[in-house]
C-alpha cells in the first residue's frame, strides 16, 4: 500500500516464480498419480500428439528467445523489435512456463505410477515411450518459456543506472525486473 501523499505504485508484471512452477508441477503430479492409479485400466493408450506439440512449441520459443534477445540488445544486423510484439511474447512465455510445469506434473505422476507397475501389467510398455516423451516435452516447454520470458526483459537505461548510483550508499535494486 502507498502512504498518504505518495502516488500509487505502478502496475508491474513480475517474472515467473520458480517456486510457483514447482508447486504447480508437484500438485499436478499428485493428482495425476491418484487418477492414474484408480482409472488406468479404463484409459486408452497415451497419444503421441501432446508430447510432439510441446516439443514443437519449445523449439519455436527457443528460437524466439534467441532472436528477441538479439533484437532487444540491438545487436548488429538485427531490426528493432516492436514493444507490443515483446508483450505478446511475454504472455506466451508465462503461459508456456506454467502450462509446461502443469504437464510436467501430469507426466511425472504418470511415470511414477507406470514404472513400478511395469512387470505387473502387460500394456504399460505401450504407454511408457509416450509418457517419457511427454515429460521431456513438458520440461522443454517450461524451460523455453522461462528463457523467452527472460529474453524479453528490457535492459536498464543509462538514466536508470545513474539514478540507482545516486541513491544514498549507492544502492542498486538489481535492474528492472519487469518484462517488456
Amino acid at each position: 500500500m502507498s502512504k498518504p501523499g505518495e502516488p500509487p505504485p505502478e502496475p508491474r508484471m513480475r517474472p515467473t516464480s520458480l517456486s510457483t512452477l514447482c508447486v504447480a508441477a508437484l500438485a499436478m503430479a499428485a493428482v495425476a498419480w491418484l487418477v492414474i492409479s484408480n482409472f488406468y485400466g479404463e484409459m486408452p493408450t497415451l497419444p503421441w500428439l501432446p508430447p510432439l506439440v510441446m516439443l514443437g512449441l519449445a523449439a519455436v520459443e527457443a528460437v524466439l528467445a534467441q532472436t528477441t534477445k538479439a533484437r532487444i540488445d540491438r545487436r548488429e544486423g538485427t531490426a528493432p523489435v516492436n514493444p507490443l510484439t515483446v508483450a505478446w511474447y511475454v504472455v506466451l512465455a508465462k503461459a508456456s512456463a506454467l502450462g509446461g510445469a502443469l504437464f510436467t506434473g501430469v507426466y511425472a505422476g504418470l511415470l511414477a505410477w507406470l514404472l513400478p507397475q511395469r512387470g505387473q501389467l502387460t500394456h504399460i510398455g505401450r504407454d511408457l515411450p509416450q509418457a517419457i516423451a511427454g515429460l521431456v516435452g513438458a520440461l522443454a516447454l517450461t524451460l523455453a518459456g522461462l528463457w523467452l520470458e527472460r529474453s524479453c526483459r528490457v535492459p536498464p537505461s543509462p538514466e536508470d543506472d545513474q539514478t540507482r548510483s545516486d541513491r544514498p550508499g549507492g544502492e542498486r535494486s538489481g535492474g528492472r525486473s519487469g518484462s517488456a
